[in-house]
């Protein structure tokens, strides 16, 4: 059973299509990339697969149910095995950063109110945060606040976890490094992630999956392992996005 199913998805606002016969799915553990260029629709679908837009058709199955079709209690419970890690981090400017990692423990309150900050504290251990415990988000750099959104995201140990622009603003070095940590972070909670970008060095790090949505056609024309689709998939816009990097030093 894949914990994600995607199945002919539609996305639109209005009477304006995004994109459309959207399907996939995403194992245990995977690290699954969402690419395309500028304006195809990433964010749109990852709004639909995170529960913050519907689809004008198809489905979205959190381990076989339907999350659309789903009561609201059904969605908040799905909901409560989900962590999403916002391209701004969206820390809240007023609270410290063990209070930012907290917010999701209290909200669902699953977890014994003791054991909460211990674990946010652990989840901050991972990332490389807990010195800043008590700093507020205007007190942190680009790469920290990245760190703390994570933290954040995971503290709760969702199964299924989104990362939206992960390394967006970021420096390379900055970059490589919350790649490495991406990874540990899968090593460490066995979670699948779902990762939004147009960064090619963070696409070949770290996705055993994806899927290529295409602005012009409005459908996906890619599906599988990154390096499989830059080095099998001829089509120009594929082979565009994939290889400029090449592009770029002739």
């Amino acid at each position: 059973m894949s914990l994600l199913g995607v199945r002919d998805l539609k996305l639109q606002y209005g009477a304006n299509l995004i994109q459309e016969h959207i399907s996939f799915d995403i194992e245990p553990g995977t690290i699954f990339a969402v690419m395309g260029g500028s304006g195809c629709g990433k964010s749109t679908l990852l709004k639909c697969l995170i529960g913050l837009l519907p689809p004008a058709d198809g489905q979205v199955l959190y381990r076989e149910q339907d999350y659309w079709a789903s009561p609201e209690r059904t969605r908040n419970e799905l909901r409560a095995d989900i962590g999403v890690l916002f391209q701004s981090a969206a820390l809240w400017s007023s609270m410290t950063v063990l209070e930012n990692v907290l917010l999701p423990l209290e909200v669902q309150g699953t977890l014994p109110k003791a054991q909460h900050e211990a674990r946010a504290l652990e989840a901050l251990e991972w990332v490389g945060m807990t010195a800043a415990r008590d700093r507020l988000p205007a007190d942190l750099s680009g790469g920290m606040k990245k760190r703390v959104g994570l933290a954040r995201a995971i503290v709760a140990r969702p199964h299924l976890l989104f990362l939206d622009e992960p390394s967006a603003g970021l420096d390379p070095i900055s970059s490589v490094k919350l790649d490495r940590l991406i990874l540990d972070i899968r090593e460490r909670t066995g979670a699948a992630i779902v990762i939004v970008t147009h960064e090619l060095p963070s696409i070949y790090a770290l996705a055993d999956d994806g899927i290529f949505l295409d602005a012009e056609h409005k459908r996906p024309i890619a599906h599988g392992k990154p390096t499989l689709m830059r080095d099998t998939v001829m089509h120009p816009t594929v082979q565009a996005f994939m290889r400029r990097e090449e592009i770029d030093t002739l």
